[in-house]
C-alpha cells in the first residue's frame, strides 16, 4: 500500500482506543501522534508548549462549552493579536500541524477532532472505539486499583469533557457514527481483532 493515510481515532476513556492505536503504530510502522501534537504545536507557533497543555485544563474547568461558537475553520490568529495565545488559537495551530502531518506522512492521531480536521481529505479513516461502561470500569480498575465508584466518576467526566470539546469545535456529536469510518466495540471484539479490522479496512480501502 503506497498511499499516504491517516488513522484518526476516537475513544470512550478505558476502551483503549490509545492502546490499539499504538499497535497499530507497531504493525504498519508508521509515527503516532497524542500529546506529541502539542509540542509540534509549540515549534511551530513559538507558543510555550506548557500553554498548550495547560489551556486543555483550562478549558475543562470553564464554561467554555455552554457558548454557542462557529465549527473550526481554520485560521490562525496573529501573533499581534490579544487572542493569538486564546484556547482558540492554541486549537487552530495543533488543527495545522494535523494537516500537514496528513500531507507529508502516513501516521496515526489520537483525539483532538482530528477526524474533523481532516474531513476534507480523502486518505482519512476514522476510527471510534468504546466499549460498555462496566468494561471500561473493570479496564481501568486492573491499570490503577482505585474503587469502582471513582473510576465511573472519572469516566463520566472525562467522556462528557471529551464531547463538551469536540461538540465545541466541531459542531457535532462526539459519538455519533455518522461521523466515522468504523465503530469499533473494543469489549466484544478484544484490541488484536480492532486492529485486524482497521488493516483490512485500510487494504480494501486504498488498494
Amino acid at each position: 500500500m503506497k498511499k499516504k493515510y491517516v488513522i484518526t481515532i476516537a475513544r470512550g476513556y478505558g476502551s483503549g482506543g490509545r492502546t490499539i492505536g499504538k499497535m497499530l503504530s507497531e504493525d504498519l510502522k508508521i509515527p503516532y501522534y497524542d500529546r506529541e501534537l502539542l509540542r509540534l504545536a509549540s515549534d511551530d507557533s513559538g507558543i510555550n508548549e506548557q500553554l498548550f497543555a495547560k489551556a486543555d485544563e483550562k478549558i475543562k474547568k470553564s464554561l467554555l462549552f455552554r457558548v454557542a461558537k462557529k465549527a473550526y475553520k481554520g485560521e490562525l490568529i496573529p501573533p499581534d493579536s490579544d487572542d493569538f495565545v486564546s484556547n482558540d488559537n492554541l486549537f487552530n495551530y495543533q488543527a495545522k500541524i494535523i494537516k500537514e502531518l496528513a500531507e507529508t506522512e502516513s501516521c496515526i492521531i489520537i483525539g483532538r477532532c482530528a477526524d474533523y480536521v481532516l474531513k476534507d481529505c480523502e486518505n482519512v479513516v476514522k476510527v471510534f472505539v468504546h466499549a460498555p461502561l462496566s468494561d471500561c470500569i473493570n479496564t481501568l480498575k486492573e491499570m490503577t486499583g482505585n474503587p469502582e465508584k471513582d473510576i465511573e466518576k472519572t469516566i463520566e467526566r472525562i467522556d462528557k469533557h471529551r464531547a463538551e470539546y469536540y461538540k465545541y469545535y466541531t459542531g457535532r456529536e462526539w459519538d455519533n457514527a455518522m461521523n466515522y469510518d468504523l465503530c469499533l466495540n473494543s469489549s466484544q471484539l478484544g484490541f488484536d481483532k480492532c486492529v485486524e479490522i482497521v488493516k483490512s479496512y485500510l487494504d480494501i480501502r486504498f488498494r
